[in-house]
């Protein structure tokens, strides 16, 4: 029996390992992104570098996850992670940006495997009364990677090279596929299904022009331009017709049945939302300490410790009390600390000081850990091995989509309270305003530019960023609310394990 628990340990590392480094990936690359483009050019195409992942990454999720359901979860976590590591390698070399940007692909390719087949594996090998307090560490790695990635990726830049912002998953990533080669042997229960190509074939071009939409508009072109317009159409276009083939797939990609359950769809639109909502409060926190506070890039990365400490500590926690207080409950709890959170969030001014940003993101924190726990035990409850791997990378899917589409339409808010506070806090200067209105926060307002500002317009430019994040994360609490209502969506049930048993032996 240790000799078992011994090698449940070694699986457990070997996905957590795993996760890591997909998790960690676009942090860790958006804080070298500055050198990247000094040292390769095309500053034009630098948004390629982000989307390019994401899109292969979204992408890749339903799909891999209705292969490993059809294959085995094994085979697929494996490929991810060598699709993964190729893609970081060569990122490594890449000599121009559209190169990287081909080569982010690649690794986005891999990364869409890895952290949900790693989830589900998790309700494979774990027993039933276990399953909520591992489930509850992978939440805490995902946090963790969110503070981890910029200062790494910082320290790296600025002290080796940036290649190695990338040459650094290698290591890591090799071990975790070897622990998983040696000690994850699974079982034989997985059932051969025919793969819904067509699916396939509208859904991947469908989430393509919907980030490169996301990505340009407001940015490369006009938000009522023809390219974005077009990118919106033709991905509303492929959606619907993708939702059509579903209907008709004899094993689809998304099946509709899983919907019927109330557990899984009140999972589904809870996580949305408190994941768009979650990801504003990532972004936002620090831009205001960079900002408003003064921090440094990586004073403003350390700050966000609080919350992710606190999600650390709920996520285990809400897994372990599953099967004791219920989904809805938890959830209700949860989410009324998350919404809480946001509204002191709202409160904001250039003069609150730092222990009180910090008690606001240890609530958002505690608030927002045991969605990431709970409502992937809630997401699988009800289905067997044929569906589990499905079921969980249709959440992680929606849950990155809503983080995708939160951030891009709360960004423009923000940008454009930004401006009008601008406008209202100088009124007549307009050589002022036209130099300030629609900067980058981060740029405008870092150590070396704030010596240069004048001491009245600082002060000025604290005020109105810090009023344009407030009123942001106002907004962000129709998001928190929302994710509170659906609470009640969830049903009742207790975590008891899965109706057949979900313990895959770790050995043959």
């Amino acid at each position: 029996m240790n000799g078992q628990q011994t090698r449940l340990g070694w699986i457990i590392t070997g996905l957590l390992l795993g996760i890591f480094v997909s998790a960690m990936d676009n942090t860790i690359v958006s804080t070298a992104m500055g050198t990247i483009v000094a040292q390769l050019g095309g500053l034009d195409k630098f948004v390629w570098v982000t989307s390019a992942y994401m899109v292969t990454e979204m992408a890749g999720m339903p799909i891999f996850g209705k292969l490993s359901d059809m294959y085995g979860r094994k085979r697929f976590f494996m490929f991810g992670v060598v699709v993964f590591l190729l893609g970081s390698a060569l990122c490594g070399t890449a000599h121009n940006i559209v190169q990287l940007a081909i080569y982010r692909a690649i690794q986005g390719l891999g990364g869409g495997a890895l952290a949900p087949i790693a989830f589900t594996i998790i309700f494979d090998v774990v027993p039933p009364d276990r399953a909520g307090k591992f489930s509850g560490m992978f939440g805490a790695v995902f946090g963790m990677s969110s503070i981890i990635g910029p200062l790494l990726g910082s320290y790296i830049t600025d002290h080796i090279n940036w290649r190695w912002v990338f040459y650094i998953n290698l290591p890591i990533g090799i071990v975790a596929f070897f622990i998983i080669l040696l000690c994850y042997h699974e079982s034989r229960r997985h059932m051969k299904q025919s793969i819904d190509w067509l699916g396939a074939a509208t859904l991947v071009p469908a989430i393509v022009c919907l980030m490169f939409g996301l990505e340009f508009g407001g940015n490369k072109y006009a938000w009522n331009s023809f390219p974005i317009i077009s990118l919106f159409t033709a991905a509303a276009v492929l959606f619907a017709a993708f939702l059509y083939i579903e209907t008709k797939a004899a094993d689809p990609i998304v099946s509709y049945s899983m919907f019927r359950k109330r557990l899984f769809a009140g999972s589904i639109w809870v996580g949305l939302f408190s994941s768009a909502a979650f990801i504003i409060a990532v972004v936002y926190i620090p831009i205001y300490v960079q900002g408003v506070l003064g921090g440094s890039a990586t004073n403003s990365g350390l700050i966000l410790l609080p919350m992710m400490l606190g999600s650390s500590v709920s996520a285990p926690l809400g897994g372990n009390l599953v099967s004791k207080m219920g989904y809805r409950k938890i959830m209700f709890v949860s989410c009324m600390v998350f919404a809480v959170g946001i509204y002191l969030l709202s409160t904001l001014t250039a003069d609150t000081s730092r222990w009180m940003l910090t008690l606001y993101m240890v609530l958002v924190g505690l608030g927002i850990g045991p969605s990431f726990s709970v409502l992937g035990m809630a997401g699988m409850h009800h289905f067997d091995e044929r569906q589990r791997g499905a079921a969980g990378a249709t959440q992680s899917f929606i849950r990155e989509l809503g983080m995708t589409v939160g951030i891009t339409v709360f960004g423009i808010m923000q940008r454009n309270l930004f401006t009008h506070d601008l406008k209202t806090a100088f009124g007549g200067m307009s050589q002022v305003v036209q130099r300030w209105q629609g900067a980058d926060p981060h740029a405008m307002l870092s150590p070396e530019t704030r010596t240069q500002i004048p001491p009245f317009i600082l002060d000025k430019l604290k005020v109105a960023l810090a009023s344009s994040i407030a009123h942001t994360f106002a907004w962000t609490m129709i998001l928190a609310v929302l994710a509170l209502l659906f609470v009640f969506w969830l049903s009742k049930e207790r975590w008891e394990g899965f109706r057949q048993s979900s313990q895959a032996p770790v050995h043959d």
